[in-house]
């Protein structure tokens, strides 16, 4: 009875930080399979081992505690392509150290795109609140540090002249479609497409790719 009490107490008031973190963890489980409508606080609460009052003691209602959860995912996106970004590379580098840590991101985090996608089609029905400021605090920024890349990139003559507007997003499609896909694709070739296997194929595909569209005389493209 001791150690069914310990482990019912995981998410104490006492240990705010370990309580939010497996809160947060359960509700990206849970938004990411039922979304925004179909999520219950009751099965988060239940996943993250705390009770609902506990819950609603760090996240007021299940849209706060949605909101979190859009903050921890893109956020953490943010916080490392900006990293990648801010080092002192050439452009063609440059580039090639942000797909690859956005790929590395997400191949970390796979239940992302799902998050991801839900709140775009939201967003698309005028449903998104938090949609705003989502754009404001992370898309804007990060469009503007690709943009000057590109940019920097033409008037030094590494990149063909391409327009931002439609290289950007279709870059990032490149690299997280695949992962929103992967239920089909699994299902296609009777293979685990997130195998690290699949995933290494896919990461060097994806380099190539971006490569062979963006790079002046780049034959083969280049693979970080």
């Amino acid at each position: 009875m001791k150690a069914t009490a310990s482990k019912s107490r995981f998410g104490s008031r006492g240990k705010p930080e370990q309580s939010r973190a497996a809160i947060l963890q359960a509700a990206i489980r849970e938004f990411s399979r039922e979304g925004v409508a179909g999520a219950r606080t009751d099965a988060i609460a239940k996943a993250a081992r705390v009770n609902k009052a506990l819950l609603y003691y760090y996240f007021k209602d299940k849209d706060a505690l949605y909101g979190a959860v859009l903050d921890e995912v893109f956020g953490g996106l943010h916080q490392a392509v900006h990293q990648a970004l801010a080092q002192a590379l050439p452009p063609r580098d440059k580039i090639l150290a942000y797909a690859g840590t956005h790929f590395d991101y997400i191949a970390q985090h796979p239940l992302y795109p799902r998050v991801v996608q839900g709140e775009m089609m939201r967003a698309g029905r005028g449903g998104a609140s938090h949609f705003e400021r989502i754009v404001k605090q992370y898309f804007r920024p990060l469009f503007a540090e690709l943009a000057n890349v590109i940019a920097e990139g033409a008037a030094s003559g590494e990149f063909r002249p391409v327009d931002p507007m439609q290289f950007i997003p279709t870059m990032i499609a490149i690299i997280v479609f695949y992962f929103t896909t992967a239920p089909v694709m699994r299902l296609m070739t009777r293979e685990d497409p997130l195998s690290p296997e699949r995933l290494a194929a896919r990461r060097a595909a994806v380099m190539d790719f971006i490569s062979a569209a963006l790079f002046q005389n780049t034959a083969e493209g280049e693979r970080r």
